[in-house]
């Protein structure tokens, strides 16, 4: 073995090196406020080797990116613990390099004959906040398109040359593949290569001139090795346990496919951009405009931080330099926790992050079909598939007057502004809107036609009390037998009976209550105590299989009622005699309104017709908005 150093040292001088790399002195001996610079350059040697086996899987397009990502995470072996150290290691490496700024700027390591070795770490500064900027739109999805969509915006506001370092980073006039080859050529390319260019001159502009010591008489001289080392060595160690935790326990996020066509609310930049995005939104910085924001204010800010060394030669100059880094730290984190604060309270925000998390785990799951995931791409398999689409469209076209449990179908409240007077002055605050239709969650299901049948008047007319209609005087007529114990049997049958109308492929039926119930629904058996008209005496076709003729007596056709056929022939046009006449019908045709792709995948979504589903339904606000409007027009 000696021979054989003794050989590599001839030919290489290793041994002159490992002494001049392991043997620097350090004055005031080793101490733990220096291993920030070792655990720097500790995570982003994590990131390069995390990011290589990252990069044999990814493939760099608009139509592949994301399905290559959702290949490394839920397919390839331990590809979800490489891509949440690579994550994570990002945001802990921002988070040092704060911590390190600070330690250099307070231990005055920037002062003569410093300056180049501290503008050299500046330097390396962007080029990791870079690095994090670009890696945030690689998995192409929701998220990261949008929010990477607007720092390309950010540029765009820069003077006289935006336009045209807008148009150079997303490789042309509009935002979209060539955005993403850009960045992927600067994250897993030019960047890289820039940072170990700047690092390796940063480390040797620094063991030029040595460490910088508050107070060398503290304890004896000692060097690197071992003690400077193995402190190191246990804050790396310590590094490395908070991001393996992250990357195990929490792991990296991947939101829905990105989808140009679909506006995305709850899109945010990662957490060390948020007291920028924080600071735009304040209503005099928007006034003055997004270039006086995102670059004027941070321009300077910057400007001074990379004078420090120079005004550092006036009196009072470092004790200003340590007084204005503190403020922009106290700032900073302000700026972020107020970004957050209001994020958490925002109800809307709220709400586009539950859909968002919502549509991230269904589109995973429709992924894991036997089909898999078509050609097409990974955006079809959710504009496609009406468990997600339903809901969208129905809180397009529906929810005006209907709700879907409580809500607009998509999980929010639906609201509209009041104006009251208030001190004599006319105020407007939001309100819970009051719904005209029925409820539609859980449509044609058992506790749909318990709903109807016990309480028509306030459940098919919402809030406005339909008491007039022949139905309602039915359910009134009706209520107390089918609330009489002696009748449950009974009662259970005919709601099994309707219930079963529809066909939901995610319902089964007893067979012998659904004809127990069919006898009783058309008048061929009656109920054990109590009046209760058969459904027959005004629904003549029950029972029947549905065709779509537009023929009928001003009654509901309620053959197959609820069924997709139904439903269909119902939302193109429930003015006719087959469903409420003209003169009854309240509701809006919308033939030739909403396209017969959309009728489609609403009508799947409201029947159950879709691929089986683990992904929880939005919450129930039948209650909130039962409480919202009692406090809006009392009891």
């Amino acid at each position: 073995m000696n021979k054989l150093l003794n050989w590599l040292d001839d030919r290489t001088g290793i041994r002159e090196l490992m002494h001049e790399a392991l043997f620097e002195r350090i004055p005031g001996g080793a101490r733990w406020r220096y291993v920030w610079g070792s655990t720097l350059v500790f995570t982003f040697s994590i990131q390069v080797i995390t990011g290589l086996f990252l990069w044999t899987a990814y493939s760099p397009s608009a139509q592949t990116a994301w399905e290559s990502v959702y290949y490394i995470q839920d397919v390839m072996y331990m590809g979800n613990i490489v891509r949440g150290i690579h994550h994570y290691s990002s945001s802990i490496m921002v988070v040092l390099m704060a911590i390190h700024l600070i330690q250099v700027i307070i231990d005055g390591a920037y002062k003569a004959p410093r300056e180049i070795n501290y503008w050299l770490g500046l330097i390396l500064m962007q080029i990791v906040l870079a690095l994090s900027l670009t890696g945030y739109l690689l998995p192409w999805d929701q998220k990261g398109y949008y929010a990477t969509q607007v720092t390309t915006k950010i540029m765009g506001a820069t003077p006289i040359v935006g336009a045209q370092i807008q148009e150079l980073v997303q490789g042309g006039p509009a935002y979209g593949h060539h955005t993403l080859t850009r960045f992927f050529a600067m994250h897993a390319g030019v960047l890289p290569g820039l940072l170990m260019l700047f690092l390796g001159l940063h480390i040797y502009v620094f063991r030029r001139h040595g460490i910088t010591t508050p107070d060398p008489d503290r304890a004896p001289e000692t060097t690197f090795w071992p003690d400077q080392v193995l402190k190191d060595a246990v804050a790396c160690l310590g590094v490395l346990g908070v991001i393996l935790a992250l990357a195990v326990f929490k792991g990296a996020e991947l939101s829905g496919p990105a989808n140009p066509s679909e506006a995305y609310s709850a899109a945010r930049p990662e957490w060390y951009f948020l007291f920028l995005f924080r600071f735009l939104r304040f209503e005099a910085i928007e006034h003055i405009g997004l270039a006086f924001g995102a670059i004027y204010v941070p321009g300077a800010l910057m400007g001074i931080i990379t004078l420090m060394p120079i005004i550092a030669w006036w009196k009072g100059g470092h004790k200003f330099n340590v007084a204005f880094m503190w403020l922009i730290a106290i700032g900073v984190g302000v700026l972020t926790g107020l970004a957050m604060y209001e994020d958490d309270k925002d109800v809307g925000h709220q709400a586009s992050i539950a859909e968002a998390n919502r549509d991230a785990e269904r589109v995973r799951e429709l992924a894991k079909r036997p089909s898999k995931i078509p050609i097409e791409g990974a955006g079809s398999l959710l504009r496609d598939d009406p468990f997600t689409q339903g809901p969208r469209i129905f809180a397009k076209y529906c929810a005006s007057c209907h709700r879907y449990n409580g809500h607009n179908g998509r999980g929010r409240m639906v609201m509209e502004q009041l104006k009251e007077q208030e001190n004599g002055k006319e105020v407007s605050r939001a309100v819970a809107s009051i719904p005209t239709g029925a409820d539609l969650g859980n449509f044609g299901g058992e506790g749909w036609w318990k709903l109807l049948l016990l309480n028509y008047e306030n459940h098919v007319g919402g809030f406005t009390k339909i008491e007039d209609s022949e139905m309602a005087t039915w359910s009134k007529d009706s209520r107390k037998a089918m609330q009489d114990p002696k009748n449950a049997d009974d009662v259970k049958a005919i709601y099994e009976y309707l219930a079963s109308l529809s066909a939901r492929p995610d319902s089964e039926y007893n067979k012998k209550l659904v004809e127990k119930g069919r006898k009783i629904a058309t008048g061929e058996e009656f109920i054990t105590a109590g009046k209760f008209a058969s459904c027959t005496d005004c629904h003549g076709t029950l029972g029947e299989t549905f065709e779509a003729t537009g023929e009928g007596f001003g009654y509901p056709d309620i053959a197959d009622y609820g069924s997709k056929p139904w439903l269909t022939a119902f939302i193109n046009d429930p003015g006719t005699d087959q469903f409420y006449g003209e003169d009854n019908n309240k509701m809006p045709a919308f033939k030739g309104k909403i396209s017969d792709r959309e009728l489609d995948l609403l009508v799947r979504w409201m029947t159950g017709d879709y691929y089986e589903t683990e992904v929880e339904d939005y919450e129930s606000k039948v209650k909130v908005l039962e409480e919202a409007l009692k406090a809006r027009n009392g009891p």
